[in-house]
């Protein structure tokens, strides 16, 4: 009888299903192109098509629930669609028709997930091999990033594995295009060192789509300008206001206004760099620039010599790296050295005495051939 029970018990251990992380349940990948630009706009509406029951993301979605599935998914897309739920805009003259049809998607999308194995992308489904070239430490941030984002949409645990071979295709940018990814991240991570901004981690992470293997040639190009500007508007939002100044006298302090457009404060140093040695400015240490707010500091100067030159004024942070584009101030300095001032005015007395006295000579000379 134990020998009939041992070999039931081992026969239903073998014969029992496996796990659904282990078995050879179906796939399901969610993911897509870029739809919305870096500056909140959709490029066109084609991500409402797509999303429609017959669409290609609505056929994956709008079917009978099942427990049997692996859900592969790129939290990126997952939150344009959360924006296409509200009034979202096109960068066309076009009117936006998928704010219905998201919330429908996406709705069905959370049933149809319930009781399965969800698996999250790096954010922006990158081309993975390529961003380990690019920025090994990034990617890291885009899979931790990409879990939390996709818990929250979908308001539940998911599953990130950066080892588990889940990603796809190969992205095919272009040597000059990785040159701007990679230089927009680092002016990203420069200026996060100061500003504690949500807007900035989430542009930071959104650069990782322009990685994406499903982007076409004009895409990436597409992309890829407009995410310069985009990274060009947030560095833009903390600056030192360039400007033009005429100075008269030998010790002056100049009004230079300071840009804090982030809703959060922020602490900078900014090294005043002239460009030549014609004048010697004051630098500033610890300056806390309110959120939103514009500050005036008053800049130290000693002209050493007379005319033109210029100052860069350079924002950095603690360790002294550099957080955003140096300001350019431009200086014309008419003050007359004070010793050049004496040579003059000596040599004028000198003028005046040697005139003086020719006149008298003169009048003596007169004198005596009178006589």
């Amino acid at each position: 009888m134990r020998r009939i029970l041992s070999v039931t018990v081992s026969l239903f251990l073998l014969l029992a299903p496996l796990p659904i992380a282990t078995a050879d349940a179906p796939i399901v990948r969610i993911t897509s192109t870029l739809h919305q630009n870096f500056t909140g706009e959709f490029r066109n509406d084609d991500l409402a098509q797509e999303l429609t029951p017959s669409g290609r993301l609505g056929q994956l979605v709008f079917i009978p629930l099942s427990q049997s599935k692996i859900w592969v998914i790129d939290p990126a897309l997952i939150d344009e669609v959360i924006a296409m739920t509200s009034d979202y805009k096109l960068a066309t003259d076009a009117i936006p028709v998928g704010r219905e049809i998201a919330i429908s998607w996406l709705e069905q999308l959370k049933r149809s997930t319930l009781g399965n194995e969800v698996i999250a992308l790096a954010y922006g489904n990158p081309d993975v091999a390529m961003a380990k070239r690019l920025a090994p430490s990034e990617l890291k941030m885009y899979y931790s990033f990409g879990k939390v984002a996709l818990e929250i949409a979908l308001g539940r645990t998911v599953r990130s594995e950066p080892g588990g071979g889940w990603s796809r295709g190969s992205s095919k940018l272009s040597p000059p295009l990785r040159k701007g990814y990679g230089d927009n991240r680092k002016a990203l991570t420069r200026i996060s060192t100061v500003v504690n901004s949500g807007e900035i981690v989430q542009l930071r992470m959104r650069l990782a789509r322009l990685l994406s293997p499903s982007l076409d040639a004009e895409s990436r190009a597409y992309f890829s300008y407009n995410a310069r500007e985009a990274v060009n508007t947030q560095l833009n939002r903390l600056r030192v206001n360039p400007g033009k100044y005429q100075i008269t006298t030998e010790r002056v302090e100049l009004p230079v206004t300071v840009i804090n457009d982030f809703p959060v404060p922020v602490t900078v140093d900014i090294q005043m760099m002239p460009v030549s040695t014609r004048i010697l400015v004051d630098s500033f240490t610890n300056i806390t620039l309110a959120a939103n707010s514009k500050t005036q500091l008053e800049l130290g100067a000693q002209v050493i010599a007379p005319g033109q030159t210029q100052v860069l004024a350079q924002m950095r942070d603690k360790k002294g790296d550099d957080v955003v584009p140096a300001a350019l101030l431009s200086l014309n300095a008419t003050v007359i050295d004070a010793r050049l001032t004496w040579l003059t005015t000596g040599a004028a007395i000198l003028l005046v005495l040697a005139a003086t006295a020719q006149s008298v000579r003169r009048v003596r000379k007169g004198r005596k051939s009178e006589i």
